[in-house]
């Protein structure tokens, strides 16, 4: 070990055993070298020759630092050699048989930085100086899974730091990108696909981590190259078959089920998108939710399922074509039993917003008068995704009674959250206010007769539903108790719920009670009941002050 190693060694030190000045006097030795004339010849045959991660990583990293900052005043003979011996290295290819061992199979970060050095000339040298990288590369990997796996990471390397919109990128790096993107369209995208497919083929059994990169590979790059190499009869039914069959490791059916969303969410003109969506028969993977929903897997077949629907609805809301509508709805009718089940369920992926998924849904019905027997079950199934979604989580019911610091984060929390739920709760009510007023109804009834341990969430969901109705009822259609109006407020009245001395049950019974008081008032018949409610313990006699307040406070300003 000579003195650069034991350098770079002190200088990764974590421990907290080397004196503080050692370290210093290390680091600064270090940087000493970096600025030597003579450093990609160093760092070359270090990461050649030595079996030191430490060493290793500060070799790549200084490489990619000499790239990104020097790249414009090095010598033409110190890219070349630059290019000739990463490449080398990352293509199992050297002077002697222990070449690049140490870096291949070295651990996943000396991997990948490795395949960012790779990128970064890339970045400065594809496709006018080095534009046979890809077709260089990919008669190697048949030397096998450390290759291929390589590979792999150059390509996600290639996505994550020049290609993707995922990250901020400026003027020069965006060029930068769509140059690389129309050379590999021409000159390399369909080999790598091929190679895709037979690597897929060959490792499915016998290398599943292998082949479960490649899809993650695979899955980045759809969006921008040509669909067709993609979905044709040899690919799509092998990505199918890797999902369905429920032998292979899940790692592997995810993979198949990222590609397949990668391909549904793929951009192009409605008519188009329709006949793509139509053709992967996607009805084959419904089932795979009702499995283990806690699992990754079944989250990715989630989020293929709920993309696949995304991209239908959007369909629909492009289409000028009546003959398109009716396909979208068919496909849409078909999936939406399993998007509903997945949203109360499963883990929802963060990129599909239930809220903005349902409301789009809902604006398409807004044009159906008379609504269709399949549309009204789903009014009652969105109706319940919105019942659940408001429920508080029954682990904070003592917080919330006590109205500690955890209590008032957690209303806070689920006071925001249900906002957009609530405007798409008055929206359905416009649609179809019967189907809303029964669906509270039947939920009042069912949360008194429910057990006791969900008892006080589900009473407080199906109270603030009926409260956030009211937005949606006219004053007119409140006074006169439009549709179930006149069944549901003397059902509120009289209604004793076990959990109503609890804090959140008394507040939203009687806000709810106050937003339907012009009911009251126009039925006289009805005041000795909300009286009754007001002064009994469901309201001022309540053994909470801030509901006895609440009750004070409303009954002295609806004016009986």
């Amino acid at each position: 070990m000579d003195d650069l190693e034991k350098a770079i060694l002190i200088s990764f030190d974590e421990s907290g055993t080397v004196n503080s000045a050692l370290k210093a006097q290390a680091v600064a030795f270090c940087q000493q070298i970096k600025e030597s004339t003579s450093i990609c010849t160093l760092c070359i045959e270090r990461l050649c020759y030595s079996k030191l991660v430490q060493v290793q990583f500060w070799c790549l990293q200084c490489l990619q630092e000499l790239l990104h900052h020097r790249y414009s005043s090095m010598s033409l003979e110190e890219k070349s050699f630059i290019r000739k011996s990463v490449f080398s290295i990352a293509c199992l290819e050297g002077p002697d048989d222990n070449h690049s061992i140490g870096v291949l199979d070295g651990p996943a970060f000396i991997k990948n930085k490795l395949a960012q050095v790779l990128v970064s000339l890339i970045y400065f040298e594809y496709p006018l100086t080095w534009s046979s990288v890809f077709l260089d590369f990919l008669p190697h990997l048949n030397k096998g899974a450390t290759v291929i796996d390589m590979f792999c990471r150059i390509l996600n390397a290639l996505d994550d730091e020049i290609i993707s919109f995922d990250y901020p990128r400026n003027a020069e790096e965006v060029a930068v990108a769509g140059r690389i993107k129309d050379t590999m369209r021409q000159q390399c995208v369909a080999q790598i696909v091929r190679t895709w497919y037979d690597i897929i083929s060959m490792y499915r059994n016998s290398d599943p981590e292998l082949c479960a990169s490649v899809l993650d590979s695979m899955r980045r790059y759809i969006s921008w190259i040509d669909i067709g190499l993609i979905v044709n009869d040899a690919f799509i039914p092998l990505l199918f078959e890797l999902l369905l069959v429920d032998v292979l490791p899940e790692q592997v059916r995810g993979g198949a089920a990222a590609c397949l969303l990668a391909v549904v969410s793929k951009r192009m003109d409605p008519h188009s998108k329709l006949s793509l969506l139509q053709s992967l028969q996607i009805n084959r993977v419904f089932c795979l939710v009702a499995d283990n929903t806690d699992s990754e897997f079944v989250s990715k077949v989630s989020s293929l399922i709920t993309g696949y629907a995304t991209e239908v609805l959007d369909c629909y809301r492009r289409s000028t074509s009546e003959d398109t509508k009716g396909v979208s709805t068919e496909l849409l009718d078909e999936v939406l039993p399993s998007v509903f089940y997945i949203m109360q369920n499963c883990e929802v992926d963060t990129q599909f917003s239930i809220v903005q998924f349902l409301s789009g849904y809902v604006a398409k019905m807004k044009s159906l008068s008379p609504l269709k027997q399949k549309e009204v079950i789903h009014v009652g199934q969105i109706l319940e995704v919105i019942r659940t979604q408001i429920c508080y989580d029954p682990v904070y019911r003592a917080n919330l009674d006590a109205f500690d610091k955890i209590g008032r984060e957690e209303e806070d929390r689920m006071t925001e959250f249900r906002k957009d739920l609530f405007v798409l709760l008055r929206s359905i009510g416009r649609v179809a206010p019967d189907v809303t007023q029964l669906f509270i109804k039947n939920s009042l009834a069912g949360a008194v007769a429910s057990s006791s341990d969900r008892n006080v969430e589900e009473v407080e969901a199906a109270l603030s539903l009926f409260y956030a109705l009211g937005e949606s009822i006219s004053d007119e259609g409140i006074r006169t108790g439009s549709g179930l109006l006149k069944e549901l407020v003397p059902m509120l009245l009289s209604t004793r719920f076990p959990c109503h001395s609890n804090r959140i049950v008394a507040l939203v019974y009687l806000e709810t009670i106050t937003r339907y008081m012009k009911f009251v008032q126009e039925n006289a018949q009805y005041v000795p009941v909300i009286l009754t409610a007001f002064l009994d313990e469901r309201g001022s006699a309540g053994y909470s002050s801030s509901i006895y307040n609440c009750g004070l406070y409303i009954k002295g300003n609806t004016g009986i």
